[in-house]
């Protein structure tokens, strides 16, 4: 694949705002930039799609409730989340897209769940709510200011509530390459280990990784 050097102003970092940015890597199609303070690898706002391309790209994906190999998928997140919140819980589902699936399969196991997301489920009275847990599966790369929406989601959950989070995370600069993830347009926030840590300190809650892709966090009581 060529490589190009794009000609991109530096930004601050959309997680954390630091200033502390340096170029990544290029690709045929744009730039990456990386934070030096919380790792997490971004993509320029000039190579951002508009709110149309970005709806006609989530329009082809074929998510459906019935495709068992998708409920197996997002099983990754379901089991793990499912073995600590309490009977009959309250969630929400951020970033549901065109096949709600997950929400479905956590109310088979007894929980409400509602549903948002900003092109299939514009449902702003689901972000005025309190849950007692959020999840939001392969999501986070989508964002363009994550630090504002992850804070916001945060915000949402009781004391003692859970935060589940599906996405591939960075590792290095040489797999980034090679890495298919970073070649679909609508992904723009790459979030590392360290990255999910930063946020963990930030809530004074430590990140759970479970397998590859799975990242969960508890808020904490009220003292």
């Amino acid at each position: 694949m060529p490589k190009h050097d794009y000609d991109c102003a530096l930004e601050d970092c959309p997680l954390c705002g630091s200033a502390e940015v340096l170029a990544y890597h290029s690709d045929k199609t744009r730039s990456y930039l990386h934070c030096s303070q919380c790792q997490l690898v971004f993509v320029p706002r000039q190579f951002h799609l508009s709110p149309e391309n970005e709806k006609a790209a989530y329009d082809n994906h074929q998510n459906s409730p019935t495709d068992s190999g998708y409920r197996k998928f997002l099983s990754r997140l379901a089991q793990p989340l499912l073995a600590q919140i309490a009977p009959n819980s309250l969630g929400l589902d951020f970033g549901s897209g065109p096949g709600p699936t997950l929400s479905l399969m956590l109310e088979e196991q007894g929980h409400r769940v509602a549903i948002y997301d900003p092109y299939y489920a514009p449902d702003e009275a689901a972000l005025s709510r309190s849950y007692d847990f959020i999840t939001s599966t392969e999501v986070v790369e989508h964002l363009a200011a994550p630090g504002f929406e992850m804070e916001k989601l945060w915000a949402l959950l009781k004391p003692g509530g859970y935060l589940g989070i599906m996405t591939k995370q960075v590792t290095d600069p040489e797999s980034f390459g090679r890495w298919h993830y970073k070649n679909d347009p609508t992904h723009i926030s790459f979030f590392s280990n360290r990255s999910f840590q930063y946020l963990g300190n930030k809530w004074d809650s430590a990140p759970a990784f479970i397998g590859a892709d799975v990242i969960i966090f508890r808020k904490p009581l009220e003292s």
